[in-house]
């Protein structure tokens, strides 16, 4: 994967705009990946879904923990993606109280298919999510890849989480 562009791909997003009014006063905006990653040096971590037991205990908080450290380190921005829809990304961020992490919805799953990183986890019935994995980008190329071992579509192995831990991205902006 290092070496590699990333695709390019277009975001489904909801955004807040006033101007919509009513109780739900957001639109729909497209968003380009190359416009998230061109010019930036970024963390991206992805995982299997939002509100699961160790994305929403583990991974996320932790990511939005050492944001700052990221930020210290050269970081322009730490992105979440997962393939959920904006509307269940958003609620998922409200509900971890998530400030510095964007989250990144790829509902469709585009972005994770490109990647290839797409696997059924229809073992649990959740249909087509993302493996866990993450990496640091430059300008739209991925430096450096993090990858949980054991990609499957079979449930096998668990969830395994370590190797796209934020302590181990940290480690290798630090070397």
């Amino acid at each position: 994967m290092e070496g590699r562009k990333v695709p390019s791909v277009v975001f489904k997003t909801r955004v807040r705009d006033e101007s919509v009014g009513g109780p739900n006063p957001f639109r729909w905006q497209d968003v380009r990946s190359d416009e998230l990653f061109k010019g930036k040096r970024v963390v991206v971590f992805s995982l299997p879904g939002a509100f699961t037991p160790t994305c929403s205990n583990e991974q996320c908080p932790a990511f939005e923990r050492l944001h700052d450290d990221f930020k210290a380190l050269g970081i322009d921005e730490v992105y979440c993606i997962s393939v959920n829809d904006a509307f269940v990304m958003y609620q998922w961020g409200k509900s971890l109280n998530l400030k510095k992490v964007k989250l990144i919805p790829d509902g469709s799953g585009h972005f994770t298919r490109r990647m290839g990183m797409l696997i059924n986890k229809d073992s649990l019935g959740f249909g087509f999510r993302s493996w866990r994995y993450a990496m640091v980008v430059k300008d739209g190329v991925v430096e450096k890849w993090f990858e949980e071992p054991g990609i499957n579509d079979e449930g096998e192995n668990g969830d395994p989480y370590g190797e796209s831990s934020p302590e181990n991205v940290l480690a290798f902006l630090r070397s």
